[in-house]
């Protein structure tokens, strides 16, 4: 997985701290790659996880993910 410019930038603007972040993909070949462990240094007091490959998923499944967090 590759991230956007705009998502370090944006974790850098605010504070996260104690935060736990839930990474997702809308479309995943590649799956996360080294995504956490490259955006961990943008928002280091939180927590980033890497969550789901929701490229398939229907509005219910999604939406029972979400609920799961």
């Amino acid at each position: 997985g590759v991230q956007t410019c705009a998502l370090p930038i944006f974790l850098e603007a605010y504070d996260f701290s104690g935060k736990k972040i839930v990474l997702f993909a809308t479309s995943g070949g590649s799956g996360f790659g080294n995504t956490v462990k490259e955006l961990q240094p943008s928002a280091p007091d939180a927590v980033i996880t890497e969550g789901s490959l929701l490229n398939r998923g229907t509005k219910q499944e999604i939406s029972e993910w979400v609920n799961s967090l």
